[in-house]
């Protein structure tokens, strides 16, 4: 397996086990130092333990599943699916990899969705 197809399966594996509540396989894919970080809370957590903790005690008894992943030798980004009580979101989540395969830095984008502008409804469908 080339560096591109393990950066992919490290992310297929990083949802899986997320998913599945594995935390051991899911610290298994993270260096030690990882960083994760959400730019629209300004948030970060720092370190392989802390992270996993944070995913542990996460609140709700959530779905996750991956609709797309693109990967590259040193990074990959997938759009995330979740469900929580009913209710669906989505999750652009970027990911580096280091020459090992491990995770080193993970960084969450969960947008909202929102009304379209007026104006646009003769080209657009909405679903």
């Amino acid at each position: 397996m080339d560096r591109t197809e393990n950066t992919r399966a490290a992310v297929e594996k990083y949802w899986a086990s997320a998913d599945a509540r594995d935390w051991d396989a899911f610290g298994a894919l993270l260096a030690e130092d990882v960083v994760y970080e959400l730019p629209q809370t300004r948030e970060r957590i720092s370190g392989k333990e802390k992270y996993v903790q944070f995913n542990r005690e996460y609140p709700g008894d959530w779905r996750a599943w991956t609709h797309r992943i693109v990967a590259e030798e040193d990074g990959a980004v997938s759009w995330a699916k979740f469900e929580v009580a009913g209710e669906s979101s989505d999750a652009v989540t970027f990911f580096e990899v280091d020459t090992d395969g491990r995770i080193t830095t993970v960084t969450d984008f969960w947008p909202e969705s929102y009304e379209p502008p007026a104006g646009r409804e003769h080209l657009v469908e909405q679903y």
